[in-house]
């Protein structure tokens, strides 16, 4: 069973960059779909990016599109997500999640298509 790790949330000033990684157990994660949720206080947890199990397959939410870049290293097990000119409407805990799939070009952007989560990593942007 994939287990997934997110790393390198924090707090930072509007304007700034993080980057958010999730590490995966597993030495199949090339064979996963990849996606980043987040959910802010108080309201449902939301889609911010995709990527398709061999990466070339990526879609975004108009919110983070051309601010944030989802790539992944599958040497690595490894999924980022490049977060620039933050703002504090990005704060929330953000989850990474994986699905197994036979297609690499798939990708998802429902939270429900997806098997796998992590724990989250919290992301707070001060204004």
């Amino acid at each position: 069973q994939e287990q997934l790790v997110e790393s390198g949330g924090g707090l930072v000033q509007a304007g700034g960059s993080l980057r958010l990684s999730c590490a995966a157990s597993e030495s199949t994660f090339s064979t996963y779909a990849m996606g980043w949720f987040r959910q802010a206080p108080g309201k449902d947890r939301e889609f911010v990016a995709a990527i398709s199990s061999n990466g070339n397959f990526l879609y975004y939410a108009n919110s983070v599109e051309g601010r944030f870049t989802i790539s992944r290293d599958n040497t690595k097990n490894t999924l980022y997500l490049q977060m620039n000119a933050l703002i504090p409407g990005d704060t929330a805990v953000y989850y990474c999640a994986g699905r197994r799939v036979q297609n690499g070009d798939w990708y998802a952007i429902a939270a429900g298509n997806y098997d796998y989560w992590g724990q989250g990593t919290r992301v707070t942007v001060s204004s």
